[in-house]
């Protein structure tokens, strides 16, 4: 460890790697330290995705503080988006749990890019914070989603993953998006779909984690979901409920779903018929 004292400041080198740490007074050596922290984090992105066209990053850094997603998961998005828009695949747009709305506003931004007017996005939530999980929604570690729901209860609402229908809805329409093609669907899914669906759908976004929402999707809205078309299961590595919903419906379905591996949680597969 060697150090340097420059005024006020405290610089701390460590090797190897060149880390270092600033220390100041009156506080302005920890609001220094994030700056670099941000920083540093932000470059060591950008290396780790160096294959990753420039374009991207301008629409993603609109959406970034909406969205809990991981960077893979978003970059896969943007380029099921591309692809849907480049091959022409009918139907709409569908997300299924959206919390702040962030992966909704990435799918926004590309259909706007790409100058694609025909379709709507749909996006369906409680509006209130998670669901109530059941007993088979416990992680791949074991974990009980239902005892992490009680922690967050509050009243009526729980504040896991809670964001508000006009928070979602200022956040979506922030991206220019024609809010006459805007569909904000509050409510538990078990509630709203079929009743609330577009007949054809182009992309299929699942997020909302546990057993019987996903496999309430998966039996509605998988058979509108165009040839073609992407599934993308946000979960399937997370939660043994959503990854159960997904492989029930295809083994009652005798479908053989190639799902993709994005990163150690989320899945994709095109629909081939």
């Amino acid at each position: 460890m060697r150090k340097a004292i420059l005024g006020e400041w405290v610089l701390s080198f460590r090797r190897p790697g060149g880390q270092f740490f600033f220390m100041g007074a009156a506080g302005m050596g920890i609001g220094l330290y994030r700056k670099w922290r941000r920083f540093r984090h932000e470059r060591r992105k950008r290396r780790r995705f160096a294959d990753v066209e420039p374009e991207f990053w301008g629409l993603y850094k609109k959406c970034k503080p909406f969205t809990m997603t991981r960077t893979e998961r978003m970059y896969v998005l943007y380029q099921a988006m591309q692809y849907v828009v480049a091959r022409g695949i009918p139907g709409d747009i569908v997300e299924c749990g959206v919390w702040k709305g962030g992966s909704s506003m990435l799918c926004a931004l590309v259909l706007s890019q790409d100058a694609d007017d025909s379709r709507s996005l749909y996006l369906y939530d409680t509006f209130s914070g998670m669901a109530e999980p059941g007993e088979m929604d416990v992680s791949l570690h074991g974990s009980s989603a239902r005892e992490e729901w009680r922690r967050h209860q509050r009243d009526d609402v729980t504040d896991w993953a809670y964001s508000p229908l006009e928070e979602v809805r200022r956040n979506l329409l922030s991206t220019g998006f024609p809010e006459k093609r805007a569909v904000f669907v509050p409510g538990k899914v078990e509630d709203t779909i079929p009743g609330i669906a577009p007949s054809r759908i182009a992309l299929l976004r699942l997020d909302t984690d546990f057993y019987s929402s996903t496999y309430h999707e998966m039996t509605h809205l998988f058979s509108r979901l165009s040839p073609g078309g992407i599934l993308i299961v946000d979960d399937y590595g997370t939660w043994k409920g959503a990854r159960q919903a997904v492989d029930q419906y295809a083994s009652e379905n005798h479908l053989t779903l190639l799902l993709t591996r994005v990163d150690r949680g989320a899945r994709i597969c095109v629909k081939v018929d």
